[in-house]
């Protein structure tokens, strides 16, 4: 089994920023391949924001917001982040971290592609 638990939500203007962490834990951490942070806004769909692939590799992020928000991970601490720069009304969502099972070399924000979620946090950007 495996955890993931996200934390560094909150309330900033539009233009601001925040950076989002997302804890893994459990025994299938050692497996998991890839990390991705979704979203998913009220009256909307979940999308992909951005994945990793934790064993080095090239990182996947949405067009929506590539240029703004920046994935990132920190080995030892089995976190991974999302710095979301330049944020915009538009991001206003729930942000979920996902993990794989070790299936995939490829990581994408194809929600297919992952086994364990968090619980989310809440982003709120107001202009």
């Amino acid at each position: 089994q495996m955890q993931l638990a996200e934390s560094g939500g909150g309330s900033v203007q539009a233009g601001g920023s925040l950076r989002l962490s997302c804890v893994a834990s459990g025994y299938s951490t050692q497996y998991s391949n890839c990390i991705g942070w979704f979203r998913q806004a009220p009256g909307k769909e979940r999308e992909g924001v951005a994945a990793i692939y934790v064993r080095g590799g090239p990182r996947w992020i949405a067009t929506s917001v590539k240029g703004r928000f920046t994935i990132s991970q920190d080995t030892a601490k089995n976190t991974v982040y999302l710095q979301m720069d330049s944020l915009k009304v538009e991001d206003t969502a729930r942000y979920y971290c996902a993990a794989d099972r070790g299936l995939w070399t490829r990581c994408s924000g194809l929600e297919f592609q992952y086994h364990y979620w968090g619980q989310g946090t809440q982003v709120t950007v107001s202009s």
